[in-house]
């Protein structure tokens, strides 16, 4: 086995258990492995100031690749960041108000901007988003969108997906989880943004190990040779990870991080 010297994970259903806590064991380990000189990026479709709340205990010892991709920080520095045009933007806020189960998240870089007031939705959202404003029309948000969110508390991948998946040759579409569903620009993915962290580090994919739970993690799986799939995850992601993850609410990113990199 290669000398690991970055390792990079998903938030939810990975390294978060299902009530979206951090297992206490890791801030142990994650000192271990940054005493060993190896860094850890978390990739999150969460927007920034969120995993950086959650990570105050890590000070700056943790890259955050946030928005799915859209944007990335490393030392509290941007170093990558990529968003919609206008038009597309526009076009997804259209078709998001013709389903009445999708509630819209219009994600800049400064917040996050919704229209909806629905105290279900508002509970979910506020799980991911700590910087947000309500507001009465996101088309008027002149603030440019990193990435746009769908909420869809009746299941995403039956009823909002099939209105986005063929929305625009500009635009990614992915799954995030049960609830959630993503659209970038099409370039912007989490492997996209691992990589351009690997390229400014100097470290190659036989020196990274990953790990994701749901779709919206497919191109990062594909960063590291070390490729992790949660048991909880997605039929289609266990296809192409090399290895087994674990469960996430038994702390399977923190058992293999000690079998592969510690022990």
């Amino acid at each position: 086995m290669e000398k690991i010297k970055l390792i990079a994970t998903d938030m939810d259903g990975t390294l978060l258990d299902d009530n979206k806590k951090i297992n206490e064991e890791f801030w142990e380990i994650h000192k271990k492995i940054t005493d060993k000189g190896i860094y850890f990026v978390v990739a999150s479709g969460r927007q920034y100031y969120n995993i950086k709340k959650r990570f105050e205990r890590a000070k700056n010892n943790v890259i955050m690749i946030v928005e799915n991709g859209a944007l990335v920080i490393k030392g509290g520095e941007e170093i990558y960041s990529k968003g919609f045009n206008r038009e597309d933007t526009l076009k997804i806020i259209e078709i998001g108000r013709k389903n009445k189960s999708s509630n819209i998240i219009y994600c800049g870089k400064t917040k996050a901007y919704v229209e909806e007031k629905d105290e279900k939705f508002l509970e979910e959202f506020k799980r991911s988003y700590d910087a947000y404003e309500i507001v009465e029309d996101l088309t008027k948000v002149q603030e440019p969108a990193l990435k746009i969110s769908i909420c869809d508390l009746t299941g995403v991948e039956k009823n909002s997906y099939p209105f986005f998946k063929d929305i625009s040759p500009n635009v990614k579409v992915a799954i995030g989880g049960k609830w959630w569903l993503d659209m970038t620009e099409k370039e912007v993915n989490k492997g996209v943004a691992l990589q351009k962290i690997q390229e400014l580090l100097k470290i190659k994919k036989s020196e990274t190990m990953v790990f994701g739970d749901f779709l919206n993690d497919y191109e990062l799986i594909q960063q590291g040779d070390y490729s992790f799939a949660m048991e909880n995850g997605h039929p289609e992601l266990k296809k192409i990870a090399k290895y087994n993850g674990g469960k996430n609410n038994e702390g399977g990113v923190i058992k293999n991080i000690k079998k592969f990199v510690l022990e």
